[in-house]
């Protein structure tokens, strides 16, 4: 690899990202490619703090506009001192989660602006974009039934977040605004079916995957 390469997961919470995420840092490491693991938010010391207020406050009864300017913080600050430097490094940057997310559940689900969102995005990551986003999509109905749930850094279980206190209506949302996504940047964001098994999820992803390397 000549430069760095920045490969994003996204989808509802419970479609699989962690499993999948998982299953590709294995392939990686057996393959010798060198790349850092993150997530948005919470992939820096202040973005931790940040992930707290975001997913596990309820009581602070967060505006949708304030939600999107955290969201944002984070990622200025991930993109500064995590991202950049590694893609600068010729890493390969492996995120859970990048500005698509913010567009998904702050603009189509929550009904801040679209566009102010996608402005914000591009000042806080410095104009720097996924080379390719893997998106994991699965009928919200389905979610509900999954146990996937995202693990902190120290590996603890977290407990339901905020999103995931809300309705099926909210996720239909969030899942019409990745597909929106999707149908308009199809070079770089490619859909997944999730409701199939892992394995068979994880070769599809080798495949779109192994030709940046």
């Amino acid at each position: 690899m000549n430069k760095g390469l920045l490969i994003s997961f996204e989808g509802l919470d419970g479609a699989g990202k962690s499993t999948q995420m998982s299953m590709l840092e294995r392939w990686l490491e057996a393959h010798h490619v060198p790349f850092v693991y993150t997530r948005e938010p919470g992939g820096t010391p202040l973005g931790i703090e940040i992930r707290q207020l975001l997913l596990n406050r309820p009581e602070l009864a967060i505006v949708p506009l304030a939600e999107a300017f955290l969201f944002q913080a984070d990622r200025a600050q991930h993109f500064a001192t995590l991202v950049i430097p590694a893609l600068h490094e010729g890493k390969l940057v492996l995120t859970d989660r990048c500005f698509d997310a913010s567009i998904a559940y702050q603009g189509f689900a929550r009904g801040v602006d679209v566009e102010l969102i996608k402005q914000l995005s591009l000042l806080a990551t410095q104009g720097y974009q996924p080379d390719l986003t893997i998106l994991l999509d699965l009928d919200p109905s389905e979610v509900y039934r999954r146990t996937d749930i995202d693990t902190d850094q120290s590996g603890t279980r977290e407990v339901r977040t905020r999103f995931d206190s809300e309705g099926e209506e909210f996720h239909k949302r969030v899942q019409g605004g990745f597909r929106a996504l999707a149908r308009a940047y199809p070079e770089r964001i490619k859909v997944v079916d999730a409701s199939r098994s892992p394995e068979e999820i994880h070769k599809e992803i080798v495949g779109l995957v192994k030709p940046l390397l």
